[in-house]
This record gives structure tokens, sequence and C-alpha cells, in this order.
């Protein structure tokens, strides 16, 4: 009588499998990113990755997806809170500031997708959602026309940051936003 392996019941695999394709996306970069670097950041076995996801341009998809989302989230709570055109500028200042600018995993993230979606279809959907999320949230106190155009002078300081050996100084990034907006 052979002894069988039972299944082990783990509802928040798939979930984990994200959450780790998000952690190695941000040590290793999409190009360093496999289904077994994965699998194993999670603590799972390998054929986890083939049963719940039907190829890595889907990991990367959903992994995408989640970040593009909680950055998102934080936009809607930034802006949300802001109650006038005033507060809604100093809201926008501290989201380049203190939330994407503030964390380098996120800036790595961020780098990571547009460099990705450069090439992927999928991912410039995902991309594309992001943008939308952030001018809905920008339009609770901009224009639509403004609301887009912040939301590139935004993506353009982040992306400035994260890629500058000078990067610009918190009154550089509140002078720029204010030149815009007042």
């Amino acid at each position: 009588m052979t002894d069988r392996r039972t299944r082990r019941h783990d509802p928040g695999r798939r979930d984990r499998l994200i959450d780790a394709a998000l952690e190695v996306i941000a040590e290793r970069g999409v190009a360093g990113t496999t289904h077994r670097e994965i699998a194993r950041v999670a603590d799972v076995p390998l054929g986890s990755m083939t049963y719940h996801f039907s190829s890595l341009d889907e990991v990367l998809a959903e992994a995408f997806t989640r970040h593009a989302a909680a950055a998102a989230d934080v936009f809607d709570e930034r802006l949300g809170a802001a109650t006038d055109r005033d507060s809604a500028i100093e809201a926008v200042i501290a989201l380049i500031r203190d939330d994407l600018i503030g964390s380098p995993k996120d800036l790595v993230m961020a780098v990571e997708l547009y460099v990705a979606a450069a090439r992927n279809p999928a991912l410039r959907a995902v991309t594309q959602g992001w943008m939308q999320r952030s001018r809905t949230a920008l339009e609770r106190h901009f224009d639509p026309t403004t609301a887009r155009e912040l939301d590139a002078l935004i993506e353009g300081l982040v992306l400035h940051s994260v890629l500058s050996t000078d990067p610009m100084t918190p009154d550089q990034i509140r002078h720029a936003v204010e030149r815009y907006l007042r």
C-alpha cells in the first residue's frame, strides 16, 4: 500500500503567488521573474503556478493590476480627503512626495510596469486602467483636461525622481505642481 500525499487545502495560494510575483518583480525585474522564482518566494510547489495561471504573462498582468489598484487607491484616498482646490493641490504634492516617490519598491514597480507595458498590450491595458482611475480621482477637483495633463506631470515627476542621479527636492516638486495649477 502506497502512502499517498494528501492535497493541502490552501485557498489563499493564488493571492500569495501574486504577492510573491510582486516581490520578485521588485527584486529582479520583469526580466528576472520566472515561474520557479515566484513559486520559491511563495513557498509552494512549482506546479501551483500552472494550476493557477495559464502563463507568466497572466501572472505579470495580475501582479501589476494589484500594484496599480493599490496606487490608484492612494490617489482616491488623498484626493477624496481634499475639500477644495487648495487642499487638492496639497494632496497632489503629498501624493507625489510621500506616496509615489517615498516608496523605493513602488518606484521600481512603476518603472518595471512602464517598460513591460511598452511591449505587452495586456500590460498596456493595466497602465490605461491605472491612468483612468488616477484621472477620475483628479477630476474630483480639476476639469478633465487639467486632470489628464496633471496626471502626466505626476508621472513625469515620478520618472525623473527614480531615474535621476539628482532627483528633484520636495520644494522643487511643490514648485512644479503649484506652477502648473495656480
